[in-house]
């Protein structure tokens, strides 16, 4: 896994689950290999993937569509780039 993002959010971590697995299932399980999704209460997550496209990543974080969500649910993502040591 190369990408972690921590999410802070106001809606609650099932809502949060759900747009995650729309968004894969509607265009970003095309640069999504695999992921795991971590609930570390309420309203934080960690988000870890392996992403084959960071470009579309990009795009897709920085869409009109994602902002509006991000928006209207309180959501600020700190995204980090990790690096297999060894």
């Amino acid at each position: 896994m190369n990408v972690c993002v921590v999410s802070i959010f106001e809606c609650t971590f099932d809502v949060l689950e759900a747009k995650i697995k729309e968004d894969l299932a509607s265009g970003a399980g095309e640069f999504v290999a695999e992921y795991e999704l971590v609930k570390v209460n309420e309203h934080k997550s960690i988000f870890m993937a392996h992403v084959t496209d960071f470009e579309a990543m990009g795009a897709m974080m920085n869409s009109p569509e994602m902002k509006k969500w991000d928006e209207e649910n309180g959501c600020v993502d700190t995204v980090y780039m990790l690096e297999k040591m060894g």
